[in-house]
């Protein structure tokens, strides 16, 4: 009985540790090239970019954060129990960049905390603007393309000014980014 439950606690150990990466702890390991600092009102919330999964899409959001782009702009759709979504300069969500990307799709799940792309219906219509979801949303599994994960501040971003239900989760008064910057630019 005892050599069982020290191999179990030996397994469990192993399979403890394996999992440490993936903990908040995790997010003093990340590259900073490929991570964001995304300044809320509420606090920081710092996003690992996945350019594994969306090589395109990474460096378009790295170019449109180093030029201030996100500063200031609205959460304007916000859904609770499913999204928060921001990246558009007017607001609406009509708006963009001006320059639209060839689809990313990936296998990648959409769980709480991973940051997408959001689009028209044309499935490379993706310009600037993302959400982050609040749950899981299987349903956007392989038609959205995934670029990057939430990894400490979720609960910034659960803080999100809610949208009304009645109108597709649009913000009156919506909580705005502070700053968003690429954390190799930040000085320490």
């Amino acid at each position: 009985m005892f050599k069982k439950s020290l191999l179990a606690l030996v397994l469990f150990s192993g399979i403890f540790a394996a999992l440490l990466p993936f903990s908040a702890h995790a997010a003093t390991a990340l590259n900073p090239e490929n991570t964001i600092y995304l300044d809320l009102p509420a606090g920081r919330v710092v996003i690992q970019l996945r350019p594994e999964l969306a090589p395109r899409h990474v460096a378009r959001i790295k170019v449109l954060t180093r030029k201030g782009f996100y500063d200031g702009l609205a959460f304007h759709r916000v859904i609770p129990g499913f999204m928060a979504q921001t990246g558009d300069p007017l607001g609406n969500g009509s708006g963009g960049s001006g320059l639209e990307l060839k689809a990313e799709f990936s296998r990648e799940q959409h769980l709480r905390g991973t940051v997408s792309m959001a689009r028209a219906s044309d499935p490379n219509s993706a310009d600037s603007q993302f959400f982050i979801c609040f749950a899981p949303a299987s349903f956007l599994d392989g038609q959205y393309t995934v670029w990057g994960r939430v990894v400490s501040g979720m609960e910034f971003v659960d803080k999100i000014k809610p949208g009304a239900e009645f109108n597709n989760g649009t913000v009156s008064n919506p909580t705005r980014i502070v700053r968003m910057r690429v954390a190799a630019d930040v000085k320490k």
